[in-house]
């Protein structure tokens, strides 16, 4: 791996642009100098990434056609949202995560023994159910659920393994309490609050709203539920974190416990995870593949710096050691 210093002698093909109306284009950044690497060593067709840092709005894309106004599949950036709401009931007593899911699904019963906390973190083993519906095939809740009773607990003894099925969960939980939809309490509580324009969640609409990028296809969000359903927009993305880590959204309690890694022996919080940068510094976040389509956002603990980045690929070549070379130019420089 180059060292940081010689980044800034990649070629840039970015276009640098300031959401800041009637002040100055700001001049590259490291981060701004690496993202080209995941077109050229990520193999992704464009890329594009949006840093939000005090009133300071940056905006670099690969390719002309990818617009911080775009619309796009966050995927699993989902979990995020629903977790915060059910952390948010939580905190006003309407439920309990150390409860057993049965105590809210009764028809779950052979899963007594699982609490919520054990979905928020995946520290459940159930099933993952993309693994039968390849995040294309639409499935009820219920199908869900009945897939995860059909099959045996992939990683018994409270072991951290990543598993949709957690949050699908968690979706019928939160109707099951609020006698809401997990999408409908979402705006509720975090997307009207915020002013998230950009950010919906479509229901059965298989289109992505327009503008959008080219990755953009036709999905039945069903197929991804309340682990990968919401449709948003980077700036709308850090505005969410951004919020999310300044604790308007959670009081100090549940903020802490949401960030707290130890149930998932450091892998995962409570829809977040954490990935720590060699300068010391840990970014908080989630990612998202769905569709044709990966993004990331990742911010300080105090939500001072937020950064979202989007490429048009669900998956990218050499994906971990090129995103972490990217956060480390952002968050380390």
């Amino acid at each position: 791996m180059p060292a940081l210093r010689t980044l800034l002698a990649i070629p840039v093909t970015a276009a640098l642009l300031c959401l800041n109306p009637g002040s100055a284009p700001h001049p590259g950044t490291l981060a701004e100098a690496t993202l080209p690497l995941l077109v050229t060593q990520g193999k992704a067709p464009a890329a594009a990434l949006l840093t939000t840092e005090g009133a300071d709005t940056r905006f670099t894309t690969t390719n002309a056609a990818l617009t911080p106004a775009d619309h796009v599949r966050a995927g699993s950036i989902t979990k995020t949202f629903v977790a915060t709401v059910v952390l948010q009931l939580a905190a006003e007593r309407r439920l309990d995560v150390s409860a057993p899911v049965t105590r809210y699904l009764p028809a779950l019963a052979p899963l007594r023994d699982l609490t919520l906390r054990s979905l928020l973190t995946h520290t459940s083993g159930l099933y993952d159910f993309t693994a039968t519906n390849h995040g294309t095939t639409p499935l009820t809740p219920a199908a869900v659920a009945a897939l995860a009773l059909a099959h045996a607990r992939t990683t018994p003894g409270g072991a951290w393994a990543y598993s949709n099925t957690n949050y699908v969960l968690l979706g019928m939980i939160i109707r099951q309490v609020t006698g809401h939809s997990y999408a409908t309490e979402v705006r509720r509580r975090i997307i009207a609050p915020l002013h998230l324009t950009g950010t919906s969640f479509p229901g059965t609409r298989t289109a992505v709203p327009r503008p959008h990028g080219p990755d953009a296809i036709r999905l039945d969000p069903r197929a991804a539920g309340a682990a990968g359903e919401v449709i948003s927009t980077l700036p709308d993305l850090n505005r969410f974190y951004r919020a999310l880590l300044r604790g308007r959204l959670l009081p100090p309690a549940a903020l802490s416990a949401m960030l707290n890694t130890r149930t998932a022996q450091g892998h995962y919080g409570m829809g977040v995870f954490p990935e720590k940068l060699p300068c010391g510094i840990t970014v908080w976040g989630h990612n998202g593949r769905i569709a044709h389509t990966y993004v990331r956002t990742a911010a300080t603990r105090d939500g001072s710096r937020v950064m979202t980045y989007r490429v048009t690929r669900q998956l990218l070549a050499k994906g971990p050691s090129v995103e972490h070379r990217l956060l480390t130019a952002e968050f380390c420089a």
